[in-house]
């Protein structure tokens, strides 16, 4: 403690922001038309102490997907309240505050998608993902699970995969990390959080092996999500690799890792409505990796040093982006 007070009072970076929302969201999903079920927000001052805590449940208004892994049944979200219900209250605990959470572009996604479907917006404007952090302070970790961060700082789990609980752990070791950043003057990893201004429900059909879908009063409401967009194959043939000096061809091969202030979909959306071949895996014929982290160990970036493919940060891609040459006739 008198070491976090020496570094409160006497090297805390004045760069750093004057508050956190430490956030966990529990989904039907992993997909675009997945939905949130339940919330937590734990609210931290600057220096990354428990200000205060808080927790929904919130009905998906449709089956509740991996029950084995969260817990939450149809049941129990039946009578929970709608997102458009929580929105204001969620959106209350985040402003003015860094959105802090474990792989937090998932949950920034998350958010942003349901905010954009109750036609409203999140008021984030940053994020940060304690992976990146602890990254950035080269913890001795042996893989980048939230179990493991807790290990690190000896924070005790107690349920995993509940929202209230996880946001609880994830403050806990963020408290130290943060003030382990400070004493050693790290750079937060901090991104730009971009609200999603794009969204359009459409029907979807239910998937095999799920409870149908259901409403507040229990009615099947399956066409109130959208269904996840398979994009049409691209029409060009692939010029080849991307040489750094040379704009982007179209038909070229683009894959992505890691996280990206813009949503990483609508990113893809550019890039394919650019005329660009949006690869969901990287091999020797990938024109161009996209990644703000090129020092991860993820398939992609690995691959990417073996094969010897060019690798640029989002903000080089964006401006690639502007002037795509056509492809050969």
């Amino acid at each position: 403690m008198l070491a976090d007070r020496t570094t409160a009072e006497t090297m805390w970076p004045t760069a750093y922001p004057q508050g956190y929302a430490v956030v966990d969201v529990e989904t039907t999903g992993l997909a675009r038309d997945d939905r949130i079920i339940s919330a937590a927000v734990y609210r931290l001052d600057a220096q990354g102490n428990v200000e205060d805590h808080w927790y929904t449940l919130v009905n998906p208004l449709r089956d509740p997907g991996p029950v084995w892994i969260h817990g939450l049944t149809s049941d129990m979200l039946q009578d929970a309240p709608l997102f458009k219900d929580i929105a204001e209250e969620f959106a209350g605990r985040l402003a003015d505050r860094v959105l802090v959470a474990h792989n937090a572009i998932f949950d920034w996604q998350m958010i942003a998608r349901e905010y954009a479907r109750a036609e409203a917006t999140a008021p984030v404007r940053q994020r940060l993902c304690t992976i990146a952090l602890s990254k950035e302070l080269n913890l001795p970790l042996p893989n980048h699970k939230l179990e493991s961060l807790a290990a690190h700082f000896g924070v005790v789990q107690q349920r995993a995969h509940h929202a209230l609980d996880d946001a609880r752990v994830l403050a806990e070791a963020f408290r130290p990390s943060l003030h382990a950043a400070a004493r050693d003057n790290v750079r937060l990893p901090l991104l730009e959080c971009r609200p999603l201004t794009e969204w359009s429900d459409a029907p979807a059909a239910p998937r095999v092996g799920y409870q149908a879908s259901y409403g507040a009063g229990g009615g099947n409401v399956g066409s109130s999500w959208r269904a996840s967009r398979k994009r049409p194959p691209c029409p060009y043939p692939n010029p080849g690799r991307w040489a750094d000096g040379t704009p982007l061809k179209q038909g070229m091969r683009i894959a992505f890792s890691g996280d990206t202030s813009v949503d990483r979909e609508l990113l893809e959306d550019r890039a394919v409505e650019a005329g660009l071949h949006v690869a969901t895996s990287l091999s020797r014929l990938t024109s161009l990796l996209v990644t703000n982290d090129p020092d991860s160990s993820t398939s992609k970036t690995v691959k990417a040093k073996s094969f010897g493919t060019p690798v640029v940060d989002e903000a080089a891609f964006t401006q690639l982006l502007r002037d795509v040459a056509p492809a050969r006739d």
